[in-house]
């Protein structure tokens, strides 16, 4: 069934996806991109990942740490955690939402 909506495309932010990533570890861009496949199923294109990356570090929600073998890792700051924090909620609000008007249909 899962393979009939596949055409619906993500339903998740890219910026959320790494922020996840980068909540349990540090990690540079491939690793992030197995990563998120790994959890949500999403396999981001490098100019995407790299894209979000760059707006995630001038908000000042990542940062990167010293390349190691020619990869760039990034680590989650506190502020980067608080906003993950705040989207986290925001999504349970939706989906408490969505399952109370979807068990009414």
């Amino acid at each position: 069934m899962r393979d009939d909506f596949a055409d619906l495309g993500r339903f998740t932010d890219v910026s959320l996806l790494i922020l996840l990533s980068l909540a349990g570890a540090a990690r540079h861009g491939y690793a992030m991109i197995e990563d998120i496949e790994r959890f949500s199923g999403t396999l981001l294109e490098p100019g995407t990942l790299y894209g979000a990356l760059m707006r995630l570090e001038k908000k000042g929600w990542i940062v990167p740490l010293p390349a190691e073998d020619r990869r760039q890792p990034y680590q989650l700051t506190e502020t980067g955690a608080a906003a993950l924090a705040l989207q986290l909620a925001t999504l349970r609000r939706i989906v408490t939402v969505g399952e109370h008007r979807h068990a009414l249909a």
